[in-house]
């Protein structure tokens, strides 16, 4: 097993040990999202599935407002930040971060006066406007790779060598971020698996994921229920935990130090018997 990220992951209000893999759960308050078929889409709902995961004991929330999927439609922000905020302001005092799932900048500034902890941007703040919206905030920064836009991504994605090219994007973006004054200990990087990647990418990515670890920044990964697992399983996405479980556990074998999932008291038995193997050693 790689070593795990040195030091802490300051994270808005938080400081976050890496010694351990993060658990980040997944709420959607969007009615179209892949995974739950928008059964959390209305606020109440929303709020009562996080407080569901923290009590399954998930390290971070992630709130999204728009669905990121294949074939996807863009949300305009006033849309988003109407589904967001609300959730932020009834979780404020939940005792652990809240990451906010935008690519839009406007959401990301209202997210931050709200109380987010965390940016988590599938474009990796190339939007107009985005690293200023976050530079000056305390929030950490996940930098996400994907090719093309989440309504085109996954028509014909091709790349060259994908580990290495996902990897020198993800460099070019942490550097960018450093170059606007945006501390190291803030950025996180995330390969975005099943973000304009075929599965074989997919595979290579996850497989290497241990390269991309040694550069530094702590890596996230999100399997939890994608098509990659759907089309080695066969199983449709409300069957695919132990799938998940098993790439979610290959991610961290390679250095992963947060997972994102939707199923966190599975992930967090499967982590503690896997980390006791290990530690055992």
């Amino acid at each position: 097993m790689p070593p795990r990220p040195a030091g802490r992951l300051a994270c808005g209000r938080f400081s976050l040990s890496l010694e351990r893999p993060l658990v980040m759960g997944v709420v959607n308050v969007t009615p179209d999202s892949f995974s739950d078929g928008g059964r959390h889409d209305t606020v109440d709902a929303a709020i009562a599935h996080a407080r569901q995961l923290l009590a399954e004991g998930a390290d971070l929330i992630d709130i999204g407002g728009e669905s990121t999927q294949p074939g996807a439609v863009a949300v305009a922000p006033d849309e988003e930040i109407a589904r967001v905020v609300p959730v932020l302001d009834a979780l404020r005092d939940c005792g652990v971060p809240l990451s906010v799932d935008t690519r839009n900048p406007e959401t990301m500034r209202a997210a931050i006066v709200h109380g987010a902890d965390m940016i988590n941007d599938i474009a990796a703040l190339r939007a107009p406007g985005a690293i200023d919206a976050v530079r000056d905030s305390r929030c950490a920064l996940c930098l996400m790779h994907m090719q093309g836009e989440p309504a085109t991504m996954q028509q014909a994605p091709a790349y060259d060598e994908v580990v290495s090219e996902v990897g020198h994007f993800l460099e070019e973006r942490v550097a960018a971020l450093r170059a606007a004054g945006v501390a190291r200990e803030r950025i996180v990087v995330d390969p975005g698996i099943g973000f304009g990647k075929t599965l074989r990418h997919n595979l290579l990515l996850l497989g290497a994921l241990d390269d991309l670890a040694a550069a530094g920044q702590p890596v996230l990964v999100g399997v939890s229920r994608k098509s990659m697992i759907g089309a080695l399983t066969g199983r449709p996405a409300e069957q695919r935990l132990a799938g998940s479980l098993a790439a979610m556990l290959a991610a961290v074998a390679r250095g992963a130090a947060i997972v994102r999932v939707h199923d966190v008291a599975e992930s967090r038995d499967a982590l503690r018997v896997w980390m006791a193997i290990d530690e055992a050693q």
